[in-house]
């Protein structure tokens, strides 16, 4: 979640400016994380290991546990954006879609990666988003121990919150290594979930636009 009294004051201020006719405040989006310790984590990965019965003394790793814990902090920490918005002053009303947005995260269940892209779309109301901002909102929500489902979900309700968009759409497809590296071993095969909100949920011709968009896309690539 970011941080309430961040997140929360600024758009309280954002629709007060917007009612008023005022300048339109940096909404900036920020996690509560918890401080890293780097020396315990390198610890405990070394424990993990000896644990495992792998020779954490040899000069081959040696300095593993250093990079596990290092490699885990930075692909955990999330990175704070402004969520940078316009006015719609040509009261543009079709649809805005970025495909294949980079999607790399950690599953919670396992703790291995799924990797895989995203595709971002909304109906425009009052504002539009800086395209970036985009895929930034799907890295703040990725870069944590997450599920498909739950990132999907995450990355439409923020925009739905932040934005008050008529419509948002949002497709994940990616790869979990927690099931095509160990158990089942499914190697090849893809996750994909959806969340749709607004016009683009309600509305069968708008539905159908943003799904055959995103499809193509994945065919694409």
């Amino acid at each position: 979640m970011s941080r309430p009294g961040v997140a929360a004051a600024s758009s309280a201020a954002a629709s007060s400016a917007a009612s008023s006719g005022g300048a339109w405040p940096r909404l900036r989006i920020a996690h509560d994380q918890d401080p890293v310790d780097l020396a315990a984590a390198e610890q405990a990965a070394a424990d993990l290991l000896v644990a495992l019965g792998l020779p954490v003394d040899s000069e081959n790793m040696v300095e593993t546990p250093r990079r596990m814990a290092r490699a885990y902090a930075e692909m955990l920490e999330v990175p704070a954006f402004d969520f940078t918005t316009f006015p719609n002053d040509e009261g543009y009303d079709e649809l805005v879609l970025v495909t294949n947005i980079p999607v790399r995260s950690i599953c919670e269940h396992h703790m291995l990666p799924f990797v895989g892209v995203a595709h971002v779309g909304y109906l425009p109301g009052d504002r539009i988003l800086g395209l970036s901002k985009l895929a930034r909102v799907v890295e703040f929500f990725a870069h944590r121990p997450q599920t498909q489902e739950r990132l999907s979900k995450q990355v439409a309700d923020c925009l739905a919150e932040k934005l008050s968009p008529v419509g948002v759409g949002v497709v994940i497809q990616a790869e979990h290594t927690c099931m095509t590296l160990r158990g089942v071993q499914a190697v090849g095969a893809v996750t994909v979930t959806s969340t749709l909100l607004g016009t683009l949920r309600e509305d069968p011709a708008a539905r159908a636009e943003f799904l055959t968009l995103t499809c193509r896309s994945k065919e694409a690539s």
